[in-house]
């Protein structure tokens, strides 16, 4: 089975170094507004989070896709064949979280493509809130997830 990129908000600490790292290993240049990775600020729950393409089993862009300009490469990353792409826009439109942009600058649509296998973002999080892992080597995220509401509200042991 392939790597899945796993989330943590409750690790990140805002500091953006998953959109600078992107945007380099990209670019060569330091811009947050052309990393296919974004951290959102939740100010209400006073949390922020790191969103980016989650490469979806049953991808809309994909299927979207007019001129199968979007496709699966070898490490089952959804990537986008920029020579084949018309740039319709329809793959920003379909993506449910939004994690398809367009670039006014370069007029290019773009995602995350798992930098070949090996992403930035992952590689220098600093707090660990991405990680890019094989499932079945990581810990079971649901059953930490009831053992911190165990915790939270002093529910007796889950089974």
């Amino acid at each position: 089975m392939s790597k899945q990129f796993i989330i943590k908000p409750e690790k990140c600490v805002s500091c953006r170094t998953c959109e600078l790292m992107c945007s380099f290993e990209h670019t060569k240049k330091f811009i947050p507004s052309l990393s296919s990775v974004t951290v959102f600020d939740y100010e209400a729950a006073m949390t922020s989070a790191p969103i980016m393409c989650m490469q979806c089993e049953e991808a809309c862009c994909l299927k979207v896709c007019p001129v199968e300009a979007i496709s699966r490469d070898g490490q089952g990353a959804v990537v986008i064949n920029k020579d084949k792409c018309i740039v319709c826009k329809m793959c920003v439109s379909a993506c449910p979280l939004g994690n398809i942009s367009f670039s006014p600058a370069t007029k290019k649509v773009f995602k995350c493509d798992l930098c070949g296998g090996s992403p930035k973002c992952a590689e220098f999080c600093p707090s660990g809130a991405i990680q890019f892992v094989d499932p079945t080597e990581s810990p079971d995220r649901k059953k930490a997830v009831a053992e911190h509401f165990k915790d939270v509200f002093g529910q007796e042991e889950l089974s």
